[in-house]
C-alpha cells in the first residue's frame, strides 16, 4: 500500500533536487541537518534538533533532477521515491509515493499522519524556494 503526495513548485528542476540532495539546503524545508550529499548507495543520517530526533535513510536510487529513491524504517521498511517534473522553464511537480504500509487497525490514521507529513514537507519546500523562507519547518505540532 503507498501514499502519493504532489506539489507544484515555481523552480527549474534542479534547483529543487538540490535542495533535497545538498546538505548545506535541506535544513531550510525540512530536517535540520543532513549527514553528507545524498547519493546511491549511501546511508545519510538526519537530524532533527527540535524533537531532539534522528534517523538513517539508505538511498537506493539517483537520477540527477529527475529523481531521488530511498528506504527508512519506522516499525516495517518503507521505500520513498521523490520525482521532479519539469513541466517548463521555472516550474515542476513534485511527487512523493511512499510505499510500504502494511494493513492494520490503525491503517488509516497512519496514513493521514504520513500524507499530513508530506504535504507539511512539500509547503516548506515551496516556501523555501519560491520567498526564502526558512522558519516554516518543525513548526508542526502532533499529539
Amino acid at each position: 500500500m503507498n501514499n502519493l503526495t504532489k506539489m507544484k513548485i515555481e523552480k527549474p528542476a534542479h534547483e529543487v533536487f538540490e535542495a533535497f540532495v545538498d546538505p548545506a539546503k535541506i535544513g531550510n524545508f525540512w530536517f535540520t541537518s543532513s549527514s553528507e550529499r545524498w547519493e546511491a548507495g549511501k546511508t545519510i543520517k538526519l537530524r532533527y534538533e527540535e524533537y531532539n530526533a534522528e534517523g538513517e535513510i539508505t538511498v537506493k536510487e539517483i537520477v540527477k533532477d529527475q529523481k531521488i529513491a530511498f528506504e527508512w524504517d519506522y516499525g516495517n521498511v518503507h521505500l520513498v521515491t521523490i520525482t521532479f517534473t519539469q513541466t517548463d522553464g521555472m516550474s515542476t511537480i513534485v511527487e512523493v509515493n511512499e510505499e510500504g504500509f502494511i494493513e492494520s487497525d490503525n491503517l488509516i490514521p497512519l496514513l493521514v499522519d504520513n500524507k499530513e507529513g508530506w504535504v507539511y514537507m512539500l509547503t516548506c519546500l515551496k516556501g523555501y524556494l519560491e520567498h526564502g523562507i526558512t522558519t516554516l519547518r518543525a513548526a508542526l505540532v502532533h499529539e
